[in-house]
């Protein structure tokens, strides 16, 4: 009698290699602020690494304005546009960037690619780093990667778009997760209060979307093609 196949595998064989990196990146700081939080690494300083972190790899309100006003173009604080989706408030705000990188990168890496799911990620952080900055006028720090993969959900609704207008169904429909998650994040706010930084992940969506249909397969050559044919 001939045995099933076998479709067991491991997690991360499964997954490609770019949004692997990103999510063992951003859970091994996690881990080893959590650590020294907890009192397992870094004796008595190991408790104010989160605060430490925050305050060096943080994006910090009214960073662009500086730069901008200062000519700061080849500033070490710039680095903070790319570096504040590692670090977190809490071991589960980690953990929940984590596994939305660990589903959406999956989906949006087997369409698109390794580069693309990292273009993506950190564009879509650099750009809701901006228009944070630029419209919410905050001077509260912007921690976390959820703009970072806003911006995959961004890239995800537009395979979904693409997929429900081949199929002359109601593309609007590719826009419930993100209106689920922003319906989420208001209820929270006005239970809980909450910060502006809903700015920075709505901004990281659409720099996603938006990205998404130049970095399809074969989005190069049609480009090329139609500049040909000009």
């Amino acid at each position: 009698m001939q045995q099933d196949e076998d479709h067991t595998q491991p997690l991360f064989n499964a997954l490609p290699p770019a949004v692997v990196a990103l999510a063992l990146a951003i859970f091994g700081v996690e881990l080893v602020i959590s650590a020294g939080q907890q009192g397992l690494a870094g004796g008595a300083g190991g408790v104010g690494w989160r605060v430490q972190a925050i305050r060096d790899f943080a994006y910090p309100g009214g960073l662009l304005d500086w730069v901008i006003q200062n000519h700061a173009w080849t500033s070490p604080e710039l680095r903070r546009f790319v570096t504040y989706p590692f670090v977190h408030l809490s071991f589960t705000h980690a953990l929940f960037v984590v596994v939305f990188l660990l589903a959406l990168g999956k989906m949006v890496g087997e369409v698109f690619g390794n580069l693309a799911v990292l273009v993506i990620f950190f564009v879509s952080a650099i750009f809701g780093a901006v228009i944070y900055d630029g419209l919410a006028g905050s001077a509260q720090a912007l921690v976390g990667g959820y703009p970072a993969v806003y911006g995959l959900i961004g890239a995800y609704s537009f395979l979904l778009w693409v997929h429900y207008g081949v199929r002359g169904e109601n593309q609007i429909r590719a826009f419930s997760l993100i209106g689920f998650l922003l319906g989420i994040q208001l209820l929270f706010g006005l239970i809980f209060g909450g910060s502006r930084d809903w700015v920075a992940d709505v901004s990281g969506f659409v720099m996603g979307f938006a990205l998404a249909p130049m970095l399809a397969p074969g989005a190069a050559r049609r480009l090329l093609d139609k500049l040909r044919q000009r």
